[in-house]
């Protein structure tokens, strides 16, 4: 997640969970639109923080998930991210971040209408820029932890290979390439398969161990 460190955010945070709203937490009719979420060891996630993931979300994929499922992503995004950075794991360069940013702009039919769609979601272009930076930070920390641990043998790429591969070509009424021209691809797939199930782990297990408070509205931890 998002960790909050700014004063005044902390602050903000503070008198929004004792009730009294700061002046930009109030809309003009004077109901409170943010609030703690959830607490996970001496951090906070906020309401606006959730909502923020579910626009970005919509963005990049077309849909958003409950909001769960997207606090649940936020309190996974902190552990990775408190993780990589105790252990000084390098951020993202800022030509990586451009270089996504471009690719994400390209999937609109023009500047004008990705502009449109920005203001749709109630995103701004450095939201945007600094969701891009900590997905690329969270995934990339993520296969330097797991990568070394993931083997795969050559018997899993022909397993692939017969029973998803080609069953799912067919369906498609698409032609079969050759096991050969394909292995690289194969073999990379199931290494994500891999990394993913360790993080699975991983996250539970780290998780369990961890101070986690979330708001009643939310579930329970």
């Amino acid at each position: 997640m998002r960790r909050v460190i700014l004063n005044f955010a902390m602050i903000s945070a503070a008198w929004l969970a004792l009730g009294v709203a700061t002046p930009n937490a109030r809309a003009q009719s004077g109901r409170v639109v943010d609030r703690i979420v959830a607490r996970i060891e001496g951090d906070i996630i906020l309401q606006s923080q959730v909502r923020e993931l579910g626009a970005f979300q919509q963005l990049v994929e077309g849909h958003t998930e409950s909001d769960e499922k997207l606090l649940n992503e936020l309190i996974e995004q902190w552990v990775v991210s408190t993780e990589a950075s105790t252990s000084h794991f390098p951020e993202p360069a800022q030509s990586e971040v451009d270089r996504e940013l471009t690719r994400l702009r390209e999937n609109s039919s023009s500047p004008e209408n990705y502009s449109a769609r920005l203001r749709e979601l109630g995103l701004t272009s450095g939201q945007v820029r600094g969701l891009l930076s900590r997905q690329i930070y969270v995934e990339r920390y993520l296969d330097y932890k797991f990568r070394p641990s993931v083997q795969v043998e050559a018997s899993q790429i022909d397993a692939y290979y017969q029973r998803e591969l080609l069953p799912e070509l067919a369906k498609k009424n698409q032609p079969a390439p050759g096991r050969s021209a394909v292995e690289e691809q194969i073999r990379e797939l199931l290494v994500q398969r891999g990394i993913s199930d360790l993080t699975a782990k991983w996250l539970d297990e780290t998780k369990s161990r961890l101070k986690i408070e979330i708001a009643p509205a939310l579930g329970k931890s």
